[in-house]
């Protein structure tokens, strides 16, 4: 492995760490339950539910990274 294909992989590890992922899928959670209570634009509440979903499987997928 030369040392360009190394800083290539800690560059991808960088972006995969579990805890910098949970934090996204939890701020997707927390504006899906945004979107689902305000009573102004029908839209958002229409896609609150597939919002709330997409946070929670990444939620779950990104448990099981390693530390």
């Amino acid at each position: 492995m030369t040392l360009t294909d190394a800083s290539k992989a800690g560059g991808w590890r960088r972006w995969l760490k579990r805890d910098r992922l949970e934090n996204v899928a939890c701020t997707l959670i927390g504006a899906g339950v945004i979107m689902l209570m305000q009573p102004l634009a029908l839209t958002l509440f229409s896609y609150s539910f597939t919002v709330i979903l997409a946070g929670t499987i990444m939620f779950v997928i990104v448990s099981h990274f390693p530390e």
